[in-house]
């Protein structure tokens, strides 16, 4: 069944992988599924050690977008790196993959983000926005984070000016528009 407010198909409902909520099926979410349950049972994070959905939220020229953060590993009490999960291409992803780990904490900026589509994804340093590995295999597991927490740096949160600029970036980057700026598709969607 579609969703013609959203333009996703809506298949029902699903149970969250990590936290058993009720969450809408779309196949976008079936893929965050997919990735919390690799996290898990292929990387050995604990389901505790992965928060879902963490929320950026930002307003800038009339556009409140609100950015989701799929999953922030949390080790040892400290937000350790971010995924964004996005259809399609990984590297339009990583810019605003690393403004989140950027301004997502108050108090530090996360050292490392992964951007995946889920079928493949890359591993990269936020304060040098440098591709460290390519491939879903290559995501860090607990033992190897662990290793990586050991000397990973947590610079404090940027400057105020250098704050809006990455929430800018998000603000851009993380806005649906409908049929790419021309008349909508959808029959009397509001888009259109």
């Amino acid at each position: 069944m579609a969703d013609l407010r959203t333009h996703h198909l809506i298949y029902g409902t699903m149970a969250d992988y990590l936290t058993g909520d009720s969450i809408v099926d779309t196949d976008d979410e079936r893929y965050r599924q997919k990735i919390a349950r690799f996290m898990v049972e292929e990387k050995g994070y604990a389901r505790e050690e992965l928060i879902p959905r963490l929320r950026i939220e930002t307003l800038f020229n009339k556009n409140f977008i609100t950015s989701t953060i799929d999953l922030t590993v949390c080790l040892r009490d400290r937000y350790f790196m971010v995924v964004r999960y996005g259809p399609g291409s990984l590297v339009s992803r990583e810019r605003p993959a690393i403004a989140a780990a950027r301004v997502l904490n108050p108090d530090y900026q996360i050292p490392y983000a992964v951007v995946t589509n889920g079928e493949d994804a890359e591993f990269l340093a936020v304060n040098s926005s440098k591709v460290l590995a390519c491939g879903m295999e290559k995501i860090p597991d607990r033992e190897q984070a662990s290793g990586l927490l050991k000397t990973a740096v947590f610079p404090p949160p940027p400057p105020a000016k250098r704050r809006e600029q990455e929430l800018r970036i998000l603000n851009v980057f993380d806005q649906e528009i409908c049929c790419t700026g021309g008349p909508c598709a959808i029959p009397n969607a509001p888009e259109g």
